[in-house]
């Protein structure tokens, strides 16, 4: 039961102080002129106002509110090492045990979550404390004790303390922990394929003495690069080789250090866009046809092309009137084109190229096609010369083409079919009017250029499944032959056209090497916890693929046919870091969350990080390794709430009113007769 005094006047409180003010000038003027009488008139005054105020005695009856502390356990990733989280567990329960008995507190437990996939907010723990006591009204709020290994990334500065009550962190784990740590400190985001781009490294050995040198293996998308020998403690230059376009992923591992706490940090990942220079096309026409203006336009289309074009007019062994000094044509380049500058293209067509006496030597045909097997790229686009005795078959190129002539030509109407094979071939699977079983939808061509197939893969074929449009691997080159010069029919809209400008588009690049027209590839993607694995090729049945976890559990996944020559599947990716995929032939590695997490960066258990917050708010930091569990007291406000071995959570004092009783100070009959009795005996006093 509590007292207290209120009121509940009879006239406005405006007024009431009004009144009171009055009478007190009266008063005091009185006093001051010594008028007769003075002290009595002011007792008369202050017995009216105390009438009209209508004193009260509240009774309260209050019911005790026991104090929230907030007891919040880290299982953030870095907890995961050395049995840090058992430690962390096993306190947080000998706590629970001691305050159990206490029923002036209520203890509300949370744990520190890993981050969400994709996230690097690190160790979110003064996150899950505000959302622990965010309904806790704070003169509730008796403290907070966290146990961790101090790796936290959220902590607020010391002038923002995140409670304004004792915080406790109680630090799991040695201090003077020894790690090795390696930092990708910058890295190219683009760079031109074929070239290297520089990635700045530093190898960090945490309580180990500086001056020493760290092995860094190197792999770029799973294929191991070597070993680089870097100094420890100084940025240091690291040039990686870009080997095709799209994306690289740049894999660094530092070999474990003296003392090592962990691996995870031993490691970095940088991912680098590999982007094609200006590429180099040397078109050579061997006539002017309807088809070289559709070769010309595809490639001048696309502005990160330079396209070199010759077109075969006049023959060295054509003779007429014209006078030499009128004539307007230049001289072919051959020997600046196939002799010094031949390896400087990325790509060389032939389109209706017949050998001339006098224009190509054979020895040029020869460079060609060791141009090829080197890793270059030749289309040749074939018409009736290719059947006739001056095809270039006849030339020392035959070693690389993979359809040999027939000397047949067919003259009648068709409609390009996609073979089963180019059903599977990225480069004609899902052409837009494709056959697919059933009739295509495009136009018919007119004449084709008999020929067999010597190697390769035919993946469109013409009347009778004869040969039309056949791909081949030669060395570390590609070719492809198209026998017949009617695609320009498709590009004028003949019978409703067809697919030229896609079909010729995936058909340069694939002889580019551009790594999504592959017929042999391994492509993984992470998404919302799932990752996705493709596999394009050409053979009956894909070989199982094995995926490796950032972990180091490994799983075989089988994978579902789609389509023709595209195989998927899906696998849980819950963990954030690197995946490597392998199907004993072809290695991939993708990445989910941040390529360099903050989780990891700095994995030694410290105290830095919380002291200044628990400084300030009256709290502590405590090693569980130096004298374990601290005494647990309970605390006055604004007292002291640490000590040598004791942690102290305040006592607030926190209550409810359940009932309110009011009982008159003043009665009013009482009232009556004391205003009426300080008046008279007024009144008496300064009539004498």
């Amino acid at each position: 039961m509590n007292f207290a005094i209120d009121f509940a006047p009879h006239i406005p409180l405006a007024v009431l102080w009004l009144l009171a003010g009055a009478a007190a000038l009266l008063s005091v003027y009185a006093l001051l002129m010594r008028a007769r009488g003075a002290w009595a008139r002011a007792l008369a005054f202050a017995i009216v106002l105390l009438a009209l105020a209508d004193p009260l005695i509240v009774h309260e009856t209050r019911e005790p509110l026991p104090d929230v502390m907030a007891l919040i356990v880290d299982h953030s990733p870095s907890m995961d090492i050395r049995g840090r989280r058992a430690e962390a567990d096993g306190a947080a329960a000998a706590i629970r045990k001691v305050l159990a008995s206490d029923r002036t507190l209520e203890i509300r437990e949370a744990y520190v979550p890993p981050p969400r996939p994709g996230d690097d907010t690190g160790t979110e723990l003064f996150a899950t404390l505000s959302s622990t006591l965010a309904d806790v009204p704070p003169n509730r709020v008796a403290g907070a004790i966290a146990i961790t290994d101090g790796e936290v990334h959220d902590a607020p500065s010391r002038s923002k303390p995140p409670l304004h009550a004792p915080f406790h962190a109680l630090i799991v784990d040695q201090p003077d922990e020894k790690d090795r740590k390696l930092t990708v400190v910058s890295a190219a985001r683009y760079a031109i394929v074929n070239q290297s781009a520089p990635i700045v490294i530093r190898v960090d050995d945490f309580g180990s003495p500086p001056g020493r040198y760290a092995d860094v293996d190197v792999r770029v998308d799973g294929v191991d690069l070597g070993t680089r020998a870097v100094p420890v403690g100084k940025d240091t230059p690291v040039k990686v080789n870009i080997g095709h376009a799209g994306e690289n992923v740049v894999e660094l591992v530092a070999r474990p250090g003296p003392g090592e706490l962990t691996l995870e940090n031993n490691r970095a990942v940088a991912v680098i866009n590999g982007v094609r220079d200006r590429l180099r096309v040397l078109l050579i026409s061997g006539e002017p046809n309807a088809g070289e203006r559709v070769w010309r336009n595809l490639l001048k289309s696309d502005p990160s092309v330079d396209l070199i074009h010759f077109t075969i007019l006049r023959p060295p062994d054509k003779q007429d009137q014209t006078p030499v000094d009128e004539l307007s044509l230049i001289i072919f380049p051959t020997h600046e084109l196939f002799v010094e500058k031949l390896s400087q293209f990325d790509l060389v067509i032939f389109d209706r190229y017949r050998d001339e006496p006098g224009i190509l030597p054979l020895a040029y045909f020869d460079n060609i096609a060791r141009y090829v097997e080197n890793g270059g790229a030749l289309l040749v686009s074939s018409g009736t010369e290719f059947a006739e005795p001056m095809s270039i078959y006849r030339t020392p190129l035959a070693s690389v083409l993979p359809a040999q002539p027939t000397g047949e030509i067919v003259t009648e109407g068709f409609k390009p079919v996609v073979t089963p094979q180019g059903l599977a071939h990225p480069v004609t699977r899902d052409l837009p009017g494709a056959n697919d079983g059933k009739t295509p939808s495009w136009g018919r061509w007119f004449r084709l250029i008999g020929a067999t197939k010597v190697s390769g893969q035919t993946v469109m074929s013409g009347p009778g499944d004869k040969p039309l449009l056949v791909l081949d691997n030669v060395g570390k080159g590609r070719i492809a032959e198209l026998l017949s010069d009617q695609a320009w029919l498709w590009a004028r809209g003949f019978e409703g056209g067809g697919p030229d400008a896609e079909l010729l588009r995936r058909l340069a690049h694939w002889l580019m090497k551009e790594p999504e027209l592959e017929e042999e590839r391994l492509s993984a993607s992470i998404a919302s916890g799932q990752i996705s694995v493709e596999r394009q090729t050409m053979a009956v049945q894909p070989a199982p693929v094995t995926l490796t976890l950032p972990s180091g559990k490994s799983s075989t996944l089988t994978l579902s046919k789609v389509e023709p020559g595209l195989w998927r599947t899906t696998a849980k990716a819950d963990e954030l870091g690197l995946y490597r995929l392998t199907d004993g032939t072809l290695n991939v590695v993708t990445a989910t969350g941040p390529l360099n997490p903050k989780e990891v960066a700095d994995m030694r258990a410290t105290d830095q990080i919380l002291k200044p917050v628990a400084h300030a708010t009256g709290g502590s930091v405590n090693w569980l390794a130096k004298g374990g569990i601290p005494t647990i007291r309970r605390t006055a406000p604004n007292r002291l709430a640490a000590g040598d071995g004791w942690i102290g959570l305040r006592a607030n004092g926190a209550y409810r009113v359940t009932a309110v009783e009011q009982q008159a100070l003043l009665p009013a009959w009482l009232a009556l007769i004391l205003v009426l009795g300080t008046v008279l005996y007024a009144w008496r006093v300064e009539g004498r």
